[in-house]
Formats: C-alpha cells, sequence, structure tokens
C-alpha cells in the first residue's frame, strides 16, 4: 500500500533514495556568481614566479633579467638544461674567487648594493657601474673611505671607464672586472696574477694528482675549476656536484682547496668546508663532492 504523501518514483526508474539531496534546475540568480571552464596548463605560465636556472632564485612574472644574479632570461638557449646565457654579463671577482655578475643598467656596490660587500671599510653604497652598450664606467657615490681604479683614486661623483682586469678598491677592498670572452675566470688566482698560460705546461709543473673513481688527474701550477658542467676543467659528472662547485690551486707554496658557494658543499676529510675559504690539501686528503669521493696525492 503507497503513502499518499510520499512521493512516488516513475516506473521503470529505480527508487529515490529519500535520505539524498537531489540538486534540481534553480532559477537564474543575477546576483550569483557564475563560475566558468577552469583555466588551461598554459595560462597557468602567465602568472607563476620564474625561476632562474643559475642562481635558483624566484622572480616576479615578466622580467628579462634575474632580479638577483642578472641572468637575461630572453637569451638562455633554449633547451640547455642549466640555462647557459649566449651572452655572458661582466662581473666582478672579490679576493676569495667569488664571482659577482653586474646587472643590465646600473650596479651598486656597497654593504647594502646591489653587490653587497661585508667589509666594515666600505659604506652602505659605496661606488656604482653603469654600462651603456658595450662600455662601463665606474662612479664613487660620496663613500667614506674612497674608490680608486688601479691604484688612481676617484673624486666624489666622478665618472672612469672600465676595462676587462681593471682593479677597483673600495676602501681596500679590491675587485677584477672581468668582460666577457676575456677568460675572465682566470682573474681569481690567489697568487694576485692570473693562470693563464703563455705555453703549455711540462711535465715538472705538476704539483698533484687527483684519484677520480675512473680516472686520475694531475694538477699543475695554476688554477683548475672543477664541477659538472662542461666548461670546468675537471668535469665530475655527479647530480649532486654544483655546476661551478669549486678550484683547486697549485702553486709553489702548496695545493689549495676553495668552495666556490656550491649547493651540496664540499666534505675534506669528512669536516665540510666554509664556502669561498682556501684550505692546504696534503697527500692522502679525501674530498668528498656530493656522492663521488676524490683523493689527494701531492708529487
Amino acid at each position: 500500500m503507497t503513502d499518499p504523501g510520499r512521493t512516488q518514483a516513475m516506473p521503470g526508474e529505480p527508487a529515490a533514495d529519500p535520505n539524498r539531496t537531489l540538486l534540481g534546475a534553480s532559477p537564474f540568480d543575477p546576483n550569483k556568481t557564475l563560475l566558468g571552464n577552469a583555466p588551461n596548463l598554459n595560462m597557468t605560465a602567465t602568472i607563476k614566479p620564474v625561476q632562474c636556472p643559475v642562481c635558483r632564485s624566484f622572480n616576479p612574472p615578466g622580467l628579462i633579467y634575474c632580479g638577483e644574479c642578472g641572468l637575461i632570461f630572453e637569451m638562455a638557449l633554449e633547451g640547455d638544461a642549466f640555462g647557459a646565457p649566449s651572452v655572458q654579463l661582466p662581473v666582478l671577482v672579490d679576493s676569495s674567487g667569488r664571482e659577482h655578475r653586474l646587472r643590465p643598467g646600473e650596479t651598486v656596490l656597497g654593504r647594502q648594493g646591489d653587490v653587497v660587500i661585508e667589509d666594515s671599510r666600505v659604506s652602505r653604497r659605496h661606488a656604482q657601474i653603469s654600462s651603456s652598450g658595450d662600455s662601463l664606467t665606474l662612479e664613487d657615490l660620496g663613500s667614506t673611505n674612497g674608490t680608486s681604479l688601479n691604484g688612481s683614486r676617484l673624486s666624489a661623483g666622478e665618472k672612469r671607464p672600465l676595462g676587462n682586469g681593471d682593479k677597483i678598491s673600495l676602501g681596500g677592498c679590491e675587485l677584477t672586472l672581468g668582460l666577457p670572452g676575456e677568460a675572465n675566470r682566470t682573474l681569481a688566482a690567489f697568487s694576485g696574477k692570473t693562470s693563464a698560460i703563455a705555453a703549455p705546461p711540462t711535465m715538472g709543473q705538476v704539483k698533484a694528482k687527483i684519484s677520480l673513481p675512473d680516472r686520475e688527474v694531475s694538477l699543475r701550477i695554476g688554477s683548475t675549476t672543477f664541477g659538472r658542467r662542461g666548461g670546468n676543467d675537471l668535469v665530475i659528472s655527479d647530480p649532486h656536484v654544483s655546476g661551478k662547485h669549486g678550484t683547486f690551486e697549485a702553486d709553489d707554496s702548496g695545493v689549495y682547496l676553495t668552495d666556490t658557494g656550491s649547493t651540496n658543499g664540499t666534505l675534506l676529510n669528512d669536516a665540510k668546508l666554509t664556502p669561498h675559504s682556501r684550505t692546504q690539501l696534503r697527500s692522502g686528503d679525501k674530498i668528498t663532492l656530493g656522492g663521488t669521493t676524490l683523493t689527494v696525492t701531492l708529487t
């Protein structure tokens, strides 16, 4: 017997669940916000921050260069996993061998500048380098301890042109300018001179041998860069090794190791090295880079 107060299901249709809420067609409400289709995958690219492939910092969408390291995004080679720019930027190399890229336009040097220099002799906004086309100029911004170019002091507000290899002194803190295509990585030698040589090294200049799992490499007088990228003197194919991981330096006083700010660090005999700190090596030392171990043998 049917209940006259109960809604009956149509013949041939399954009985409705009386406990289930049914959604019917409601009248159009002009004050109600209507949801359209979700955006497609291509639309999300316009609102996502851009991660720099070099320094890994995030940038707001629409910038053509990284606000942290100055990499020009629009000039990056397509398909390059490391985002290597086809047009390199000028760099300043400090006494530890660290490179500071110059921004397009104006770059302020100082304790609170675009290139941060943590030195009590340096003013907050000490000096400025301006780029216009292919030319660079240096200007002192009224610093306390002054700015010198190749030993010649600048007056406050004075501008002078810059060239490759120029020495910039900010209150006694020295930086060396390296221009693209001028082998600027040789400027970071701790001996005060470049590691470029006029003739191939001889066997008598070998100061140490580095044993890797698959080969042995000789270290000669001068600077030897190592890392994952192909542009290094010593390429280490380990995903945990940074593109430019560190530097070996050999001279008459010994062989030295410097971590140039790698992501995962460098271990020397299981002790982590301080970035940008020069450490002398001894025979039998074990260097760990990610999952790769190197053994040092002095000759």
